[in-house]
C-alpha cells in the first residue's frame, strides 16, 4: 500500500499540525479538526492508542501498517485530548471540544433562570466555573501550581467575573436601549478579561516557557505571558460576539444573543408557528440553545485560529535579563518558541 508511512519518501511532520499555520485558514482548519466535540466520545482506549502512536512515531518507531490517514487522525485525537507541552490527559470538560457542549448547555441555563435572582447568580457562577476550568487546562507550559493558589485564583475569577457581568447587567436592568443590548457582550469581555488572567496568573509572575527549535526549556518570559493571554482573551471574546446580547425587549433580563433575536424573529412570523400555541410557549428557549449551539461549533475554531498557537519570537525582542540567560548557554538560540495556550 502506498499510502503506508513506511512507504513515504519523506516522512510526515507531526511536531506541527497538518495544515501550514501561517495562514488563518490553516489553522481554522486545525482548530475544526482539534475542538470537534465528537473527540469528547472517544473511549479512554482509542485516545490511549493514539497516544502511543503518536509517541512512538515520535521516537522513530513506525508500525509497517501504519497509514498516513490513521496518523493524522491520531494526531487529532491526541490534539484535542493531551495538553501540546505537558502530554498530559486534559479534563473532559476543560478540553476546548467541550467548549460547545459546554456553553450550549450553560445558555440554556441562563435562559431558564433568569427570573430569580438566585438563579442568576447559580448559573452565571456555573459559566464562569466553567470557563476557570477551560482556561487553567489550556494554559501554556507544564508547570504546577500549589492548591492553595490555584483555590485563590478560582475563588477571584469566578468572583471578579461574576462581579463585573452582574454589576453592568444591573445598571440597564430597566434599559431597552442599545445600551441595554451591549452591556451583556461588555460584561462577558470584562469577565474573560478577569478569569484568564486569574486563572494563568503563575505564567505572569513566574514567566512563560520559552523553548528551542528542539523543544527544549531555555528560558522563561513575562513579556510573552501578558501577551499570550491577551490574545487568548480577545479570541474568547470574539467567540461571544455571535450570541452575546439582549435576547428581547421583552425580556430584558436574558442579555444573551445578537444574531438569535433575529433567527427567532423569522420563526415567530412563520404560519407553522403562530397557529400552534405549544410551540410558542414551549419552544423559545430550547431553539436558542440549539442555535447557541451551531453558533459555537463554529466560531470556538474560528476564534481560536485568529492567533498562531505555537509561536516564535526572536530572542533579541524579549526583556534584557532573559536575553542575559539564554546567552549563557551553549549555542544559544536566536529564536525561540512558545505555547501561547487557548
Amino acid at each position: 500500500m502506498s499510502n503506508l508511512v513506511v512507504n513515504q519518501e519523506i516522512l510526515p511532520d507531526i511536531s506541527k499540525p497538518k495544515w501550514d499555520q501561517s495562514t488563518y485558514s490553516g489553522r481554522a482548519k486545525h482548530f475544526f479538526s482539534s475542538t470537534n466535540p465528537l473527540t469528547l466520545f472517544s473511549s479512554a482506549a482509542q485516545q490511549e492508542k493514539c497516544r502511543e502512536i503518536v509517541t512512538n512515531y515520535r521516537k522513530g518507531i513506525i508500525s509497517d501498517k501504519l497509514t498516513v490517514n490513521e496518523l493524522w487522525k491520531a494526531k487529532a485525537l491526541y490534539d484535542a485530548t493531551y495538553h501540546p507541552d505537558s502530554g498530559e490527559k486534559m479534563f473532559f470538560l476543560g478540553r476546548m471540544s467541550a467548549q460547545m457542549p459546554g456553553n450550549m448547555v450553560i445558555t440554556g441555563m441562563l435562559l431558564s433562570l433568569y427570573r430569580t435572582f438566585p438563579g442568576v447568580v447559580f448559573s452565571h457562577w456555573i459559566n464562569q466555573s466553567f470557563n476557570a476550568v477551560v482556561n487553567y487546562t489550556n494554559r501554556s507550559g507544564n508547570s504546577k501550581t500549589t492548591n492553595e493558589r490555584l483555590f485563590a485564583s478560582y475563588c477571584c475569577a469566578t468572583g471578579g467575573a461574576m462581579t463585573a457581568a452582574l454589576g453592568l447587567n444591573k445598571l440597564v436592568k430597566n434599559n431597552y436601549g442599545l445600551a441595554a443590548r451591549l452591556i451583556p457582550f461588555a460584561a462577558i469581555a470584562l469577565a474573560n478579561a478577569i478569569n484568564i488572567p486569574m486563572m494563568r496568573s503563575n505564567e505572569i509572575t513566574d514567566g512563560m516557557e520559552l523553548k528551542d527549535e528542539n523543544d527544549n526549556l531555555v528560558g522563561r518570559s513575562r513579556k510573552m505571558a501578558v501577551l499570550s493571554i491577551a490574545q487568548v482573551t480577545m479570541s474568547r471574546i470574539a467567540m461571544a460576539m455571535p450570541y452575546m446580547g439582549q435576547m428581547s425587549d421583552s425580556r430584558p433580563s436574558i442579555n444573551f444573543s445578537v444574531l438569535t433575536p433575529i433567527i427567532m424573529n423569522r420563526i415567530t412570523r412563520t404560519a407553522y408557528y403562530r397557529t400552534r400555541p405549544w410551540m410558542q410557549k414551549y419552544s423559545e428557549i430550547p431553539i436558542q440553545t440549539v442555535l447557541a449551539g451551531i453558533g459555537l461549533y463554529f466560531t470556538t475554531p474560528l476564534c481560536c485560529a485568529l492567533f498562531p498557537q505555537k509561536s516564535e519570537i526572536e530572542v533579541s525582542k524579549l526583556e534584557k535579563n532573559v536575553q542575559l540567560e539564554i546567552s549563557k548557554l551553549p549555542n544559544p538560540p536566536k529564536t525561540v518558541f512558545y505555547n501561547k495556550g487557548l
